[in-house]
């Protein structure tokens, strides 16, 4: 508690650097990172809902985001080939 007084009272925090704007909340990075959490959280919630409520062995509910993560991946890598954005190969 005193480092903080003395650190306010002495004026120390006018010698630090601001925090660039590439991080603050409002970026592209910090709104890239909050959507991972969220989605972190969702899969955690999901994964809950599989082994607790319906009584899906861990390995089961592994396997679904597994199948869940192939399947959205051929989804993409078939929308971008389709767009033409795979460069031409």
């Amino acid at each position: 508690k005193a480092a903080f007084i003395n650190f306010i009272s002495d004026e120390e925090w006018k010698s630090i650097e601001p925090v660039s704007s590439w991080f603050g909340p409002s970026s592209f990075l910090m709104s890239s990172m909050s959507a991972l959490f969220k989605l972190s959280m969702w899969i955690r919630h999901g994964h809950g809902y599989l082994t607790e409520n319906l009584g899906i062995p861990v390995w089961g509910s592994y396997a679904v985001f597994g199948l869940a993560t192939l399947f959205l991946g051929m989804v993409l890598g078939l929308v971008s080939a389709a767009l033409g954005a795979d460069g031409g190969l």
